[in-house]
C-alpha cells in the first residue's frame, strides 16, 4: 500500500520507532561487555539474563540509546496533553489516564513481570519452585518493576499537570507561543534547550550520582533523572500548546529545516563523549582533575548529546517520516502493548539462547526480531477484545 500524509503522523511514527528502540535496547543488555549477574539478588544485575557472548558494538548502541530515548519518550508524551485537556474536563482526563496507564501498570508489574523474571530466578537458584520464586520476587528482589516504570512516572506527571491545568493553562499557552515565535532562530533554540536540560540533569548527577535507583515497591525511578524527565514532559506540553503545525516543528521553521545539521551534530557530540572517557580517566588517575571537575565535564557533554539526539530525531521524523501506511498505522496502534509485554519475550529468548555458541550480535538480532514479532502479534490479538482495547 502506498504512503499517505496525515496531520502529525510523524509524531506517531516517532513514538512507534522509539518503542522498537526500547525493545532493541533491552535485547542488547544481555550481550554488553559490562553486563554482570548477581545470584544473591538478581535485581541488582545489569539485566535478568547475562550471556557469556559479548559485543563492544552493543555497548555503544545501548549507551547511545540510554542517553536520550526515555527523555524523548516523555517529551513526546507531553505534546498532545494540552489539546486533550481542552477537549475534556480534568476529571475525564484523569479517568482516561487511570484506564490507560494505572491499570496496565499494575498488570505489568505483577503478572507480566512475574512471567518475565522467572528465568533469572532459575539461573540464580537452579530450582523450579514457583512458590519460592513468588516469595523471592516480592521480598528479596523487592518487586522488580522492569520497563513499566515509565508508565507510573508518566501517570504521575499527567496527574500533577492535570490538577494544575486550570491555574497554568494560560501561562503554558503563552509560553508555547513564545517558543513558536523563535522558530527561525535555530541556535537560540538549541542554546536554550541545552541550558534547560543541563540545569535539570547535571546538578542532580553531582548530588546523587548517575546510576542509582530508588522507590517503594514497584514505584521505582532513577534518582538522577526525575527533573530531566519531568522537564522534558513539560517541554512537550509547551511545544504542543499552540499546535505542532504552528511551532518549532512546523514545515516553515528554520529550526526544523536544519535537520541534517542536527543529525550530524548529534553523531559528532556522541563521538566526542566516547572519546572523552579515556583522557578524563587518565587525568583523574594523574590527579590533574578532581572527580567533581571530570564529572562536570563529562556530564555536560552527555546532556548535550541528549539534547541533540532528541532534536535530531524530532526534526528528522518531522521532515522525512511524515507519512503513514498500513505498517506504520499498525505499529502505532499496537506500540503501547508492545512496550508493555515485550520484556517477557526478550528475557525468555535470551535465556533459551544461552547455550548456543552464536556471536553476540546474532543473538541480539534473534532476540529483537522474536520479541518484536511476538509482542506485536500478541498485542493485535489482545486488542481484538473490546474490553482490553480500552486499556491498550
Amino acid at each position: 500500500m502506498g504512503q499517505s500524509f496525515t496531520r502529525n503522523s510523524w509524531v506517531d511514527n516517532l513514538r512507534s520507532f522509539i518503542t522498537l528502540l526500547v525493545v532493541a535496547h533491552h535485547s542488547s543488555l544481555a550481550y554488553t561487555t559490562f553486563a554482570h549477574f548477581n545470584k544473591a539478588a538478581y535485581i541488582t544485575s545489569t539485566h535478568p539474563i547475562v550471556d557469556k557472548m559479548r559485543s563492544r558494538g552493543l555497548d555503544i548502541f545501548e549507551d547511545f540509546n540510554d542517553i536520550f530515548f526515555m527523555s524523548l519518550m516523555f517529551l513526546i508524551s507531553g505534546i498532545f496533553v494540552m489539546s486533550s485537556l481542552r477537549h475534556k474536563s480534568v476529571t475525564i482526563f484523569i479517568r482516561d489516564r487511570f484506564y490507560r496507564l494505572f491499570v496496565p501498570f499494575m498488570i505489568g508489574v505483577t503478572l507480566l513481570m512475574l512471567l518475565a523474571y522467572y528465568p533469572a530466578y532459575y539461573l540464580a537458584h537452579g530450582t523450579h519452585d514457583l512458590k519460592a520464586y513468588v516469595i523471592d520476587f516480592f521480598t528479596v528482589e523487592a518487586w522488580p518493576v522492569g520497563p513499566p516504570w515509565f508508565i507510573w512516572v508518566l501517570l504521575f506527571f499527567n496527574l500533577v499537570f492535570a490538577l494544575c491545568y486550570p491555574f497554568v493553562k494560560n501561562g503554558i499557552y503563552k509560553m508555547g507561543l513564545l517558543l513558536a515565535s523563535r522558530q527561525q532562530r535555530s541556535f537560540t533554540l538549541l542554546t536554550g534547550w541545552y541550558l534547560f536540560s543541563w540545569i535539570l540533569f547535571v546538578p542532580m548527577v553531582l548530588l546523587v550520582g548517575a546510576g542509582s535507583w530508588t522507590g517503594i515497591g514497584p514505584f521505582d525511578f532513577q534518582l538522577s533523572r526525575p527533573f530531566l524527565y519531568s522537564g522534558y514532559f513539560l517541554l512537550g506540553i509547551i511545544i504542543g500548546a499552540p499546535g505542532l503545525n504552528n511551532g518549532i516543528f512546523s514545515a516553515a521553521a528554520a529550526f526544523n529545516k536544519r535537520w541534517p545539521l542536527w543529525v550530524a551534530a548529534c553523531l559528532g557530540v556522541y563521538a566526542l563523549l566516547k572519546w572523552s572517557e579515556a583522557p578524563l580517566t587518565a587525568m583523574l588517575e594523574r590527579r590533574e582533575l578532581s572527580e567533581l571537575s571530570a564529572t562536570l565535564i563529562y556530564r555536560s557533554i552527555w546532556i548535550l548529546s541528549c539534547t541533540l539526539s532528541s532534536i535530531a530525531f524530532l526534526t528528522t521524523f518531522s521532515n522525512i517520516f511524515n507519512r503513514t501506511n498500513s505498517w506504520w498505522q499498525s505499529l502505532s496502534a499496537n506500540a503501547y502493548g508492545i512496550y508493555l509485554v515485550h520484556y517477557i519475550f526478550v528475557v525468555w529468548c535470551q535465556y533459551y539462547l544461552l547455550d548456543y555458541p552464536l556471536p553476540a550480535v546474532v543473538k541480539f538480532f534473534i532476540t529483537f526480531v522474536t520479541a518484536v514479532g511476538l509482542s506485536w502479534m500478541l498485542t493485535v490479538l489482545l486488542r481484538s477484545n473490546s474490553v482490553v482495547k480500552k486499556y491498550l
